[in-house]
């Protein structure tokens, strides 16, 4: 029973097709490629924060940019868990974004995705406190958008052999 599971394992894991999406580290085809991406400024402060950790993530470019993302964003923040006198209590603060990767040499869209997160904020009495734990949830959440931006990029990049 053991032999037959074991051998049913291998079979299954040689036709495997798996291979490292960063597969070369820093000198890698997707990497390479994610520094040949430029981030168009994008509105408000979300989009200096999500600028921001997408430069981060991607790199400077070594040369004239190959691709550019596009990125508008929703921030909203919606009020719930109202008590007996009106009062919010609880806040969930959603960070929702559309980017587009484009090709600058044709113009022409390769990519037309969305990203999102949200995060929940207690309010409490202070109002400072209940500012900061918005601040804070913004600053977290560009960071999971830029994360999801640049993984879905790189997957991109990897399928359709776009790299360099």
């Amino acid at each position: 029973m053991i032999r037959a599971a074991a051998l049913a394992l291998a079979l299954l894991l040689s036709g495997c097709t798996l291979r490292p999406l960063y597969a070369g580290g820093g000198d890698g085809a997707v990497a390479q490629t994610l520094r040949s991406v430029d981030v168009a400024p994008i509105e408000g402060r979300a989009g200096w924060l999500v600028r921001t950790a997408l430069e981060d993530r991607l790199g400077d470019p070594e040369s004239a940019a190959r691709y550019r993302l596009q990125i508008e964003l929703d921030d909203d923040i919606t009020g719930f868990g109202i008590r007996a006198d009106n009062a919010v209590t609880r806040e969930r603060r959603t960070l929702r974004a559309r980017y587009q990767l484009v090709d600058t040499s044709l113009g022409t869209v390769l990519l037309d995705a969305t990203a999102g997160s949200d995060a929940g904020i207690d309010v409490v009495g202070s109002e400072y406190a209940t500012v900061a734990a918005e601040q804070t949830a913004l600053e977290r959440l560009s960071e999971e958008i830029a994360d999801q931006i640049v993984s879905r990029v790189a997957l991109y990049v990897a399928r359709t052999g776009e790299a360099q």
